[in-house]
Formats: C-alpha cells, sequence, structure tokens
C-alpha cells in the first residue's frame, strides 16, 4: 500500500512539473484522439503523450490512414476546438474503471460492444487500491494522469505531421499500431515559425547534402551504419583533424595510434563487457577453438556465457579508445613530475546500434573520435578540466556554434549502475560543477545522467535553425585507474593512484561533421570547403590566363579547379552555386589583358576585381585565420 501510495504520488508530482507547452500538446493529443474516434469509431486506443517536438496517440485501426487522411482529422480537430469543451477531471476506483473499458466507454464517443483493450491491459497493470484519473472533453473519455489546458478552445494551433507504425508498449511481440504524430503551440506564429524551421531542416539535412556534395556515401555491399568517405568528405575531416591537432599540440598533448581490436580480458577489465554486451559487436573467436567447442556441442547460448564468464578469450572490435591508452600509460613507470600525461588519437570504435536507429551520419556502427585521456593527481583535476573546457569552446566558437548549454551528468545514489567510492564521485563531481561555473555558459544537474565510471559534462550546441545537438563530452574518472591497478610514484616515494579525465570535443568526426553539414546547409566557411575557388573562364580564348591564375593559388596551397567546358558563364556560375563553392574567379578579355580576376562570392555575389596576387593574398589570410 504505501509503495503504491508513493509510485502514484511521484506521478503526480511529475505530471505538476509539465510546462505550460507540455499541458498543451497532450490536451491537442485528446483534441485528435477525438477528431479520429469521430472519423472511424471503431478506433481503439493506447495512449498519446507530449513529446519534445509534439504529440502522438497510437491508434488500433482496420483503415490505413495517410497522409491523405489529415485534411479531414485536422477539419475534425477544428470542429472540437470550436466546441470549446471543457475537460473534466474524475476520479474513479480501478473497478470502476475497469467497468467503463469492457463497456467499451474508454477512449472512444460513447459506449459500443467492443471492449476498450488497450485501456483494459493499462489497468490491469495498476494495484487494486490504486484510484485513477479519467479525464473528459465533449463524449470522450480516457484514462490519463493529466494534466490538460482549461478547455478544447485553448488548443487552436495545431498541425498533424506524420504516420507510422509502432508497437504496443514497443514491443516487437505485442499488436502494430498506427501512430499518428502532430504539434501544437501557443499561437499560429509560433506555429508557423516551427513548421518553417522544419523546412529548413529538409533542405539541410546532411543525407541529401551528403549525396549532392559528395561528402560520403554508404553502402549496402559494406553495411549500414558504416560510413565511406569520399574525397569532398575526407577534406572536410582532415581539416577539423589538422585544427584540433594544432591546439592539442598548445595544450601539450601526445598523439597515439592503437589498434582496432582487443583482448576481451582487456574489456572485461575495463567493464566494458559483458555489461554493454549487446551494444558491441559479437567477440572474435580463434577458428580453432571454435571448431572444439562446435565438437563439445556448444550452443550460441551457452558460447555467449562462457565468453561473458571470461571461461573462453577472444577479441572485440574496440568499443572505447579507453583501455588501450591506459596501456599505453601504465606501459612504463610514472613519476609525479612526467604528471599529467595527455594522449591523444582520432581513434576509430565500433558499436551494435540496431538499424532502427542509425541516421545517416549523426548514429552509425563505427566512427572515429577525436579521443583524449589525460592522467593527472587530484591536484591537477580542476586544471585539466578547465584545460578540456577551454578546447571545446575554441573549437565551437571557431565554427560559430557560439549558442550551447552544458549538462553536468552526476550519480544517482539510489543506482546500483554507477561503480567506484561515492566520496570519489562527489568530488570529481564538484570538481565539474566548478568548471561549468566558471566556464559561463548556461549549466543543469543531471543525477543519473553520469557515465558508470565517474561524473561528466555535455555540450549541447543549438544550431543556426534552433535544434539542438549533443556533441562535446569531458568525464572524469577514478574507476577505471583503480581497475587497471593504475600508479604513479609521488613526492614521498610512494606509489599513488592516478585520475583519469575522458575528453572528445567533436564527440565523433561522423556526427560532428552530419552536424556542420546542416549547420552551415553544405556551404561551409572557406577554409573546411573541400573546394574553395573555381575558376570560370567566359570560353577556351581564356584557358591559358585561367591555367595561369590555378597555378598561382594552388602553389598557396588552395583547393582550385577550372571549369574548362563549353558551357556558356551563366550555367558555370549557377553550377558552381549548386556546388557552393566559396569563391568564382570569373575570366574574359578584360581580365585576360588587365591580368585580374573578377571575383563572385557564392552569398554575396559580384566582389569586384582585383589583381591575382591580391586575391590570393587575401584569401590566404582568409583560410590561415579560419574565418567565418
Amino acid at each position: 500500500m504505501a509503495e503504491a501510495e508513493a509510485k502514484q504520488r511521484k506521478t503526480l508530482e511529475e505530471r505538476a512539473q509539465m510546462s505550460d507547452l507540455e499541458r498543451l500538446r497532450h490536451s491537442t493529443a485528446h483534441v485528435l484522439a477525438t477528431a479520429i474516434a469521430k472519423l472511424w469509431p471503431d478506433a481503439q486506443f493506447a495512449y498519446g503523450p507530449p513529446t519534445e517536438q509534439g504529440f502522438y496517440y497510437d491508434v488500433d485501426l482496420e483503415h490505413r490512414i495517410t497522409p491523405e487522411d489529415f485534411p479531414a482529422i485536422e477539419a475534425e480537430m477544428k470542429k472540437v476546438v470550436k466546441e470549446n469543451q471543457s475537460f473534466e477531471r474524475l476520479v474513479v476506483s480501478r473497478d470502476e474503471a475497469l467497468t467503463m473499458a469492457k463497456s467499451g466507454r474508454l477512449a472512444a464517443l460513447g459506449e459500443r460492444e467492443t471492449p476498450s483493450t488497450f485501456k483494459i491491459d493499462l489497468l490491469e497493470e495498476i494495484p487494486e487500491d490504486e484510484e485513477i484519473s479519467i479525464y473528459k472533453n465533449g463524449d470522450f473519455w480516457d484514462l490519463c494522469a493529466g494534466p490538460h489546458v482549461p478547455r478544447t478552445g485553448n488548443c487552436k494551433a495545431f498541425k498533424v505531421m506524420s504516420v507510422a507504425s509502432a508497437f504496443y508498449k514497443g514491443d516487437a511481440n505485442n499488436p502494430q499500431l498506427q501512430r499518428v504524430y502532430g504539434t501544437a503551440f501557443k499561437n499560429k506564429t509560433e506555429l508557423e515559425e516551427h513548421l518553417d524551421r522544419l523546412e529548413q531542416a529538409k533542405e539541410r539535412d546532411h543525407r541529401k547534402l551528403g549525396k549532392e556534395l559528395d561528402l560520403f556515401h554508404i553502402d549496402e555491399a559494406v553495411g549500414q551504419g558504416l560510413i565511406l568517405w569520399m574525397p569532398n568528405g575526407a577534406v572536410v575531416r582532415q581539416e577539423l583533424q589538422t585544427f584540433i591537432s594544432e591546439e592539442l599540440a598548445k595544450q601539450g598533448y601526445s598523439q597515439v595510434f592503437t589498434p582496432h581490436i582487443g583482448k576481451l580480458d582487456l574489456y572485461r577489465t575495463s567493464g566494458h563487457f559483458p555489461y554493454y554486451q549487446d551494444s558491441q559487436y559479437p567477440p572474435l573467436v580463434e577458428r580453432e577453438q571454435l571448431r572444439l567447442l562446435a565438437d563439445e556441442g556448444c550452443s550460441c547460448g551457452e558460447l555467449s556465457n562462457r565468453l561473458s564468464s571470461g571461461d573462453i578469450d577472444g577479441f572485440l572490435l574496440k568499443p572505447m579508445n579507453c583501455p588501450h591508452h591506459i596501456k599505453i600509460f601504465a606501459s612504463r613507470p610514472r613519476s609525479y613530475r612526467d604528471l599529467p600525461v595527455r594522449l591523444a588519437e582520432f581513434g576509430t570504435v565500433y558499436r551494435w546500434e540496431q538499424s532502427g536507429e542509425l541516421n545517416g551520419m549523426t548514429r552509425v556502427r563505427g566512427f572515429t573520435q577525436d579521443d583524449a585521456h589525460l592522467f593527472c593527481t587530484e591536484d591537477q583535476v580542476a586544471d585539466e578540466i578547465m584545460g578540456c573546457l577551454s578546447l571545446v569552446k575554441t573549437i565551437f566558437n571557431t565554427l560559430g556554434m557560439e549558442d550551447y548549454r552544458v549538462r553536468v551528468g552526476l550519480r544517482d545514489p539510489d543506482s546500483d549502475k554507477f561503480a567506484g567510492d561515492p566520496e570519489k564521485w562527489d568530488k570529481a563531481g564538484a570538481a565539474l560543477r566548478d568548471a561549468a561555473e566558471k566556464l559561463g555558459a548556461p549549466f543543469t544537474e543531471e543525477p543519473g545522467e553520469a557515465a558508470f565510471y565517474g561524473p561528466k559534462i555535455d555540450f549541447v550546441v543549438k544550431d543556426v535553425i534552433g535544434r539542438e545537438w549533443q556533441l562535446g563530452t569531458v568525464q572524469v574518472d577514478y574507476v577505471l585507474p583503480e581497475r587497471f591497478d593504475l600508479s604513479y610514484i609521488g613526492p614521498d616515494n610512494k606509489p599513488h593512484r592516478p585520475v583519469m579525465i575522458h575528453r572528445a570535443p567533436f564527440g565523433s568526426m561522423e556526427r560532428f561533421v552530419g552536424v556542420l553539414i546542416e549547420h552551415f546547409a553544405g556551404k561551409f566557411p572557406t577554409w573546411l570547403a573541400p573546394e574553395q575557388v573555381r575558376i570560370l573562364p567566359i570560353s577556351e580564348k581564356f584557358l591559358d590566363f585561367a591555367t595561369e591564375v590555378e597555378t598561382e593559388l594552388k602553389s598557396a596551397g588552395v583547393r582550385v579547379t577550372t571549369d574548362a567546358s563549353s558551357d556558356k558563364i551563366g550555367a558555370k556560375i549557377r553550377l558552381a552555386q549548386i556546388d557552393k563553392i566559396p569563391y568564382m574567379l570569373v575570366i574574359g578579355a578584360r581580365e585576360a589583358e588587365s591580368k585580374e580576376v573578377s571575383i563572385r562570392h557564392r552569398d554575396r555575389g559580384d566582389a569586384g576585381s582585383c589583381g591575382v596576387v591580391a586575391f590570393r593574398e587575401r584569401l590566404v589570410e582568409e583560410i590561415r585565420s579560419r574565418s567565418l
């Protein structure tokens, strides 16, 4: 009884904290369900929560809802809004609610012969002595904890967005339902702004632009979630790696390289295996050992258990770089005078993401982290964290991604997920909290969001159209140095345990480049652009001078090509605009005679004329300074 009351109280508290916009969207979900029930009275409803972008309702319905049905659904929703129905809350016993569900009264317009099967299922999971809240608008009744806006008339700015399939409770063994998505805002202006952002997002989609600009390719023969970097995309990636490598050198990092696989015992010690086995590629086992196991009649399940227990050894495609860096640190004796040791690597790791979760470059199965691990004394932790945060800040400022916030992920004291000494966790959490305050960016503390080995800071960046992306991370770790028995000799000539800091400003090269493609809409700043200049001779008569200009720019390291096709100059300019080339140099009779170039910028249009050397010097400075 006490447990049920506590659970109910927690649910009510969570509901009370629902924002005004969530409340509006939750109410609009009921308006959506009311409209669907009017159009298709045989519809069975599961549930309809608010989401970050709007709301949805899961529906069991013989009729297949398509986008062609959206105008009819919206028309019925408008009628419900115009009727200005009040949202009324009724509290009933579980038995009363079950009676209503069995009569078909819940999530329907009046009683019907068909029971409300999903509502019965949901009610049967609730303790018998628990009170149930039901919300009513007009003739539509539904199980709901609330809260809602006062009346349906408040739900004026909405739109039905899409429909998809979803298993009831997310379980493939359950019935497949139709999930109807919608969104709602306080007024039509905010709704229109949101819809405009969605249209911009379509145009900026990195999967679309990646194909158009020849940046990356995903091939079924290679495998989903495995990125093939095309030459243009490789240029962007290499420029970013060069940029961060320069910053690492300034902060005293040493670059290392490690293998793509490691022995299972390495990851058993770190804790990555078998605890995160479901998100990793299957272990690699020697053929001879597999043959012997097969002869013994070892099943796949037995093999998995024996690998997990350590009875059988093997190798693992590395899910993380940290155990390898730990072994580099431990490869020789260390003194306190050596610390901090800062090891950096653009290291490729592998995770077995579910196929339904893969998304272009932003959710993949193989990715390269701009990874680093710092080994330091406890006294050095605060300064090292600030160094990591200043590096992240430099990267974001250089790329014009200055609108970001910080999440400080802390340990949940009630969870057994987190390993190590609580006192050290608290000390590490305090160091991250202090660093976040000094950084000056908005930050929140989020208990339960730490890594299993220590608290962390995540950077959440807002792009130019207002979408948020979780990118860089900094983590403090007291656990892995303990598990690997790391030590250094202190000034007292005795061994001491170092503290480890994990740090990846980009997160992963794949995800970061995918975000950059969308942030810049494919219009990379000149220093990042795969092709920085395209020379456009008006006719073949001016190819000789075009070649001179190309040679001059290439000698300065500029990425430049010449469009020597027979197309008219207007077509050449349009193609360069489509390819999002920062600078176009138009060359005709006047330019060839004066040894100048007519400059066009992809955004600013005609930018005047100047001598080749003057343009080269100006461009080289723009590239060198990584100007936006």
